[in-house]
């Protein structure tokens, strides 16, 4: 005997943020324990996360927030915009906080050239030789700082 099918559950409605916009906002921060992305509702001074149980301190209002991955161990971090350095929670690495126009130039391995790179960049291929050049590989390279 045939056994009649279920029909398909009806998935549930898309959430709608409400129409002012203020009530029941969120946002959202990296926790400082676990580095799970955190929400909480906008006004909360503090948030502890269900998985590590870590109270991450929430960023006064109108604070502008910046991003960058650990040049350690890869993890994301959040942090506040104009700070110089972030230390890593996971792995304890010092990372440089650098805006993202700021630049520097290393001479190339090969030809000598002087090459201009983003900071951040783990190599950068001359446009004349095409040889690539690690940096920070050597301790003769010498990096400068630019604000372009």
């Amino acid at each position: 005997m045939p056994v009649p099918l279920a029909p398909y559950p009806t998935p549930p409605a898309p959430y709608t943020p409400p129409a002012n916009g203020k009530t029941g906002a969120q946002s959202q921060l990296v926790c400082s324990g676990c580095r799970n992305l955190l929400l909480y509702p906008i006004g909360a001074t503090s948030v502890c996360c269900a998985v590590c149980n870590a109270v991450t301190a929430v960023p006064p209002p109108g604070t502008e927030m910046a991003q960058l991955v650990c040049g350690g161990c890869h993890t994301f971090l959040m942090y506040i915009r104009g700070a110089t350095s972030v230390h890593c929670s996971c792995c304890h690495t010092v990372n440089l906080a650098l805006e993202a126009n700021q630049v520097a130039h290393v001479n190339c391995g090969n030809c000598r050239m002087l090459l201009r790179y983003q900071y951040g960049a783990r190599s950068v291929k001359c446009a004349v030789c095409s040889f690539v050049t690690s940096i920070g590989a050597s301790t003769s390279t010498i990096e400068q700082k630019f604000i372009s």
